[in-house]
């Protein structure tokens, strides 16, 4: 089937710059698309590229979205290189969204999202949450992390430094019991110190229940450190009576140290969840054929194309914890739609972003 193709920019400028081993983010740039079949039944995906992390760039995004020329065709979508692979979740997305026909006016309402002025030539459209969230989310019956009750199924985000010891605090009061903080941003000694405090206030919070932290230093340790955060974390594991837990160390080496993670795992109590080593399919399949079989974290906007990598997770039995890229609803959705059906331990979805933006995905309106 041939699909009439829009898509429009966005920008969403974070309430506080994330820092990570990386650098500094502020601004998260992505793609909403929208696809029109023959028979005038709608679909909606989103690209929400991270180059730094291993996927395309948004400018190589953008530039596959201007060279189709207002169509595609399901083949296509599904021939789209693994070069592309936040273009691949994109497209796949909106495919598999496009089940509503259009209203009479020629609209089909979805969710209000943040979007520039530019390729719909600022034209503007109402959108509601509902019927994505009927189309997408209540086939596999999950709700928004809107609640205390669900928030229990999301990992909160907490600031690097000393502002995750309050941010941890009002996370909790909001039913979050597993966090991930950043670390490899400051001095080792530092960041150790704020761990011992954090893992006492989450102890101290703590009524006859657990609660897990992830420590995330997007490969930024070398190897002596990352023994070092192993034995303080094994120390945390081993204390008795102690609710505070350690999940993983997440990516704490190089991409290129990949047998040095492997050797780590199997020596520490600790898990080790490969991240940017598993930032797309090919990398993910890569690192299992080498012999890893401990945890992975994948972050579905970036990863691939959708079909494909649930394919791999469900013939593997793949562990993985699925996260967020900072995306919006629509996207979120999506991610969310594949975890449901690979979550095979239940992890904590890294989805506890939304304390990031300010707009809350429902700043603007747009139509086409």
């Amino acid at each position: 089937m041939l699909y009439q193709f829009e898509f429009r920019t966005y920008q969403r400028k974070f309430k506080r710059p994330l820092q990570t081993s990386h650098g500094i983010w502020d601004i998260r740039e992505g793609i909403i698309l929208r696809l029109v079949g023959e028979n005038g039944r709608i679909g909606w995906g989103e690209i929400a590229p991270l180059s730094w992390f291993g996927s395309e760039s948004f400018e190589q995004a953008l530039d596959f979205c201007h060279q189709l020329q207002g169509n595609i065709s399901s083949e296509t979508i599904f021939s789209i290189s693994a070069e592309l692979p936040a273009c691949q979740f994109g497209f796949e997305s909106a495919l598999s969204t496009s089940r509503s026909p259009l209203n009479k006016g020629g609209t089909r309402n979805i969710l209000k999202i943040p979007l520039n002025k530019g390729d719909f030539g600022g034209s503007r459209l109402r959108l509601k949450s509902t019927l994505i969230a009927g189309s997408v989310l209540s086939s596999h019956q999950w709700i928004e992390a809107g609640n205390q009750e669900e928030k229990n199924r999301f990992s909160g985000l907490l600031p690097a430094g000393e502002t995750a010891l309050s941010a941890l605090q009002m996370l909790w009061l909001e039913g979050y019991r597993t966090f991930k903080w950043k670390i490899g941003v400051a001095a080792i000694e530092q960041e150790l110190k704020i761990f011992q405090q954090l893992i006492q206030v989450m102890h101290n919070l703590c009524d006859r229940e657990k609660a897990f932290l992830r420590l995330d230093p997007n490969g930024g340790l070398s190897y002596s450190q990352a023994k070092t955060w192993l034995e303080a974390c094994d120390k945390v594991k081993a204390t008795p009576d102690f609710s505070a837990d350690i999940e993983f160390l997440e990516q704490p080496l190089p991409v290129t140290q990949f047998q040095e993670m492997v050797e780590l795992n199997a020596i520490y109590a600790t898990p080790i969840a490969l991240d940017e080593s598993a930032a797309n399919l090919d990398r993910i399949q890569e690192c299992y054929s080498q012999g890893w079989r401990g945890i992975f974290v994948i972050k579905p906007a970036i990863a691939g194309s959708p079909s494909q990598l649930r394919k791999f997770c469900q013939t593997h039995n793949i562990d993985a914890v699925f996260s967020s890229v900072f995306e919006t609803k629509i996207g979120r959705q999506a991610a969310l739609n594949l975890a449901t059906q690979l979550s095979l331990n239940k992890r904590a979805l890294g989805f506890g972003t939304d304390c990031w933006f300010d707009d809350n995905d429902s700043i603007l309106d747009f139509k086409f």
